[in-house]
């Protein structure tokens, strides 16, 4: 027996009495609850310090799954790109191009308004609702790899389709085998990171996933305003069927790349498990870690129905946060900027050209701020990014929303616009998509994948990729109903659920920065409103003990029994 005395575990004594038997003894006074979710520093002082080094096998790795981020983000930015393309307008929604064509006083705000159009565009994401529920199952059962592995062949399939439509039947059949693919990789990759990057560095790592999206933004923006000029106005199949190229990237790096050793422990790999944890955390003792995912996956086991489970209260938050977190992160309105950047920008008064130029400067912006946030969340925290950028981008819509209310008023035409007065736009578009990259870009995948224990990691990364696909699908379908009915309106409409999604993070969200992923349940039984559902703070770190001995030998002793 050896008494083990952790000295960032103020609250507990620790005792060791088997290979993974525990139990905590509380020492002193109830530490006080943050009423917020708890400051800006680092998260919560009871995680485990597992060792670990950030290996170059590690950063490979991450580096080429973080790539499967390219297939979602090139889809993002060519889609609004060829839908302001006058010749795919014309062949394939005439009805759209001549209302585009018609004189001056047609509304600006209602050129783009087609419900086939807006169709095209968001079918996607009812395809990526259904593959991600499948991809649940494919992911626990078969592994990382093979979920990535689907979403690139699915992705190739959809975009040589596209590439080659004849008729407005095949672009929609293209654009679901697209989502197919883009729901088996979004819920995949962010797992994978999480789970392979030493917990130091996990936010840096995780956010690859999202600096991929928005390198793929850009790239679609950028080959969008080239193919635009091609003569004969077929440059828009090589736009959509260009989305090949990000496909086979994933599709071959997943061939490639090495299985998570959780996945591995969870299908009965464990001998493996514990060499290829060696080598990613680059050390020959990682035996604590190793026991701790054993253990983590021996009580997940036992969890027969992981979505039903979803519903008990001690998952409350989880469950929470699983919704509320994609929900919010759709109605900060950034899909409406990025996938209708060329759209919108003509409609407030830029010509084709330039307005397929400002989305490429939008989407540089886009990655210059997403690379920042690589810097900082792992130093400043999830919490403070969320906040400055929700105060960021609430400050922008509004300024936004005046100078188009100014502008173009009701009617919604403007005239000629002053060239200055659209700088003025662009700036500030540019300045929310900022605010936007540095916060719930990327923290809107980083956060959901590192808080659900592992029981029911699978099924509620799922339901996370399920809304996200959801609520992305209904903005895109309705947003340019909402802008020829709404007007600048629509921007103040994101602006208030951007003032609701920043106080849900001040009072709701604790700090996840600096906790390993097996010992996030801490953060929960510490945090003033959700410890009154999964209990207090005394026990098991990672949450899976319930004071019952599993089938591992772990139990835990409840506050006050000794």
């Amino acid at each position: 027996m050896c008494l083990l005395i952790p000295l960032h575990f103020p609250q507990h004594t620790y005792f060791k009495l088997t290979r993974t038997t525990h139990i905590f003894l509380p020492l002193g006074k109830k530490k006080k609850k943050n009423m917020a979710g708890g400051g800006f520093g680092p998260g919560p002082g009871a995680g485990k310090a597992y060792p670990g080094n950030l290996t170059p096998y590690v950063v490979v790795t991450c580096i080429i799954a973080a790539m499967g981020g390219l297939i979602f983000g090139y889809d993002i930015g060519i889609s609004g790109g060829v839908t302001s393309m006058d010749s795919f307008l014309e062949r394939f929604f005439p009805s759209v191009y001549r209302k585009q064509m018609a004189d001056d006083s047609t509304s600006q705000y209602c050129k783009f308004d087609s419900e086939t159009l807006t169709m095209f565009t968001s079918s996607l994401y009812l395809a990526a609702l259904l593959s991600s529920l499948a991809a649940s199952t494919v992911t626990r059962r078969l592994g990382r790899k093979l979920s990535m592995l689907f979403g690139g062949v699915l992705f190739c399939a959809g975009a040589l389709i596209n590439g080659f439509a004849r008729g407005v039947w095949m672009l929609i059949l293209g654009r679901i085998l697209l989502g197919f693919g883009i729901g088996f990789a979004n819920q995949a990759v962010p797992l994978y990171l999480s789970e392979m990057a030493p917990y130091k560095y996990r936010g840096a790592l995780n956010i690859g996933f999202q600096l991929s999206i928005t390198i793929g933004i850009l790239a679609a923006n950028v080959l969008n305003y080239g193919f635009a000029k091609i003569r004969g106005g077929w440059g828009w199949r090589l736009s959509l069927g260009g989305a090949v190229v990000p496909a086979l990237i994933i599709t071959v790096g997943s061939l490639v790349l090495p299985e998570t050793p959780n996945s591995m422990i969870e299908r009965g790999h464990h001998e493996a498990a514990r060499s290829r944890l060696r080598r990613i955390r680059g050390l020959s003792d990682v035996d604590e870690e190793f026991d701790d995912l054993v253990a983590a996956s021996e009580e997940s086991k036992k969890v027969e129905h992981p979505w039903r489970n979803l519903l008990q209260k001690k998952y409350r938050p989880h469950l929470t946060m699983a919704v509320a977190i994609p929900f919010f992160q759709q109605l900060t309105g950034i899909n409406v900027i990025m996938f209708y950047a060329p759209v919108l920008f003509k409609t407030i008064g830029f010509g084709g050209d330039a307005a397929l130029m400002s989305a490429v400067i939008t989407g540089g912006v886009n990655v210059f701020a997403t690379a920042v946030s690589i810097y900082g969340v792992d130093k400043w925290g999830r919490r403070f990014l969320f906040l400055e950028g929700g105060i960021q981008m609430l400050v922008c819509q509004i300024v936004v929303a005046i100078c188009i209310a100014v502008k173009f008023g009701v009617d919604g035409n403007p005239g000629e616009l002053p060239k200055w007065y659209a700088i003025v736009v662009v700036l500030f578009i540019c300045i929310y998509v900022a605010g936007f990259a540095w916060s719930w870009g990327p923290l809107g995948w980083l956060v959901p994948s590192e808080i659900f224990p592992l029981e029911i990691r699978s099924a509620a990364q799922s339901l996370n990729v399920s809304v996200n696909m959801v609520f992305t699908f209904a903005v895109a379908q309705v947003f340019l109903t909402m802008l020829c009915h709404l007007k600048f309106g629509l921007f103040l409409f994101f602006g208030f659920w951007v003032c609701v999604m920043t106080a849900f993070v001040y009072f709701f969200l604790p700090e996840t920065k600096n906790i390993p992923i097996e010992e996030m349940g801490v953060v929960w039984r510490q945090h003033w409103f959700w410890s009154r559902f999964v209990g207090g703070e005394g026990g098991y770190a990672n949450g899976h003990a319930n004071g019952n001995s599993n089938g591992n030998g772990s139990f835990e002793m409840k506050k006050g029994i000794v």
